[in-house]
């Protein structure tokens, strides 16, 4: 039995692109049959109210460590990932990458191994895999346990080339310290996504591996070189190079948001800087603390820290990021909307997903709220 034609209206559609005030999106099995100005749709079928809320695609999150409750790390499995990509998708996320922080041969082989599966299985939500670690700088460290950090051997490099072979998307953060440009080189061949991060490195160094093929970075400002008046450091090398995109931590505690204000001006394009939530296990729960190798965590007042106060991943949705990059930053709302959607997807050679006539229903359609305080999924 056909379904009848489904019209949103009475809201904001953002079709992946562009806010559209004013329109209306009608649905015919499943395909966008028409976004136009609502006098010219038609009222039969159902009819949905968006009073005034924003409906888009769902959100592209690139860095998520964990959800309801665990982390990847600690049992780097499908059902782990598929809880992981169900809490997020309650947070609006329609893709993600989930992402194993420095771990031993052991875990990482494991963490590859889960992901594939995933994928092959269909894990709604599943697009790859983003190995955040362990061939990082110790001086840059973060949250990483140090004792786990090591350079690029031939063995790792070999897994990671199997790897690629076998997911969608394969991103790897890692720094220059413990990882050659002939290295880079040869993963960006094979197709991997390279990131840099958790790096001293400075801005001529960079920019090698920019041009060794690396392209993006991952949570810009935090754990790697700055921007200073004799050395621009890694920020300095992201911001300058166009063909590069950077991950950002847009909670208002990371970055501060004036530094996000001046970055995002800054920005040489065509890559743009893009946000992620660096979720951890709490995320979709009321938790108020966890273990990360070992070590506990605190959650208090929407920030997670180890017990020396040191930031470990973020307390965040993208909703959230979304609120904090308009109301704090001053981002206008279909640019931050992008660089939660569309954006993220071209990074990692996604196809992003639309609202426009002939299209396919994106299967994560999101209905945000008009204040940007809550989500809820769609479909």
């Amino acid at each position: 039995m056909t379904q009848p034609a489904k019209t949103y209206r009475n809201g904001r559609i953002f079709d992946g692109q562009t806010l559209r005030d004013g329109h209306a999106l009608r649905i015919e099995a499943g395909t966008v049959a028409a976004l136009a100005p609502e006098t010219e749709l038609p009222r039969d079928g159902e009819v949905v109210d968006l009073g005034g809320d924003i409906l888009s695609p769902g959100y592209v999150d690139l860095q998520v460590n964990g959800g309801d409750g665990i982390m990847f790390n600690d049992d780097p499995s499908v059902e782990t990932l598929r809880r992981m990509a169900g809490a997020h998708r309650r947070l609006g996320v329609a893709a993600l990458l989930p992402t194993l922080i420095t771990d031993s041969r052991e875990v990482t082989r494991a963490a590859i191994a889960a992901a594939i599966e995933a994928v092959q299985a269909g894990v709604p939500g599943i697009a790859g895999l983003h190995l955040e670690g362990p061939h990082l700088s110790v001086a840059r460290k973060g949250a990483h346990d140090p004792a786990l950090i090591r350079p690029m051997e031939q063995a790792d490099l070999d897994a990671l080339l199997a790897a690629a072979q076998a997911l969608p998307v394969l991103k790897v953060t890692l720094a220059p310290e413990n990882v050659t440009e002939a290295q880079v080189t040869t993963l960006a061949g094979a197709g991997v996504l390279i990131s840099l991060g958790h790096t001293d490195a400075d801005f001529d160094t960079c920019r090698r591996y920019f041009a060794a093929g690396a392209r993006c970075a991952t949570h810009l400002f935090n754990a790697m070189s700055q921007l200073g008046n004799r050395e621009p450091g890694l920020v300095g090398a992201v911001l300058s190079d166009g063909a590069v995109s950077g991950g950002l931590i847009a909670d208002g505690l990371h970055v501060h948001p004036e530094t996000i204000r001046t970055a995002w001006a800054a920005k040489t394009g065509p890559g743009r800087l893009y946000l992620v939530s660096d979720a951890m296990a709490v995320a979709g729960t009321d938790q108020t603390a966890f273990d990360l190798g070992g070590r506990r965590i605190e959650r208090r007042v929407g920030r997670l820290t180890l017990a020396d106060g040191t930031l470990a991943g973020a307390d965040l949705d993208l909703t959230t990021a979304l609120r904090v990059m308009t109301g704090q930053v001053g981002v206008p709302l279909d640019a931050a909307l992008h660089a939660a959607t569309t954006l993220p997807s071209q990074v990692i050679g996604r196809r992003p997903d639309r609202l426009a006539q002939g299209h396919p229903v994106p299967a994560g359609m999101i209905r945000v709220t008009s204040g940007l305080d809550a989500v809820i999924p769609l479909g």
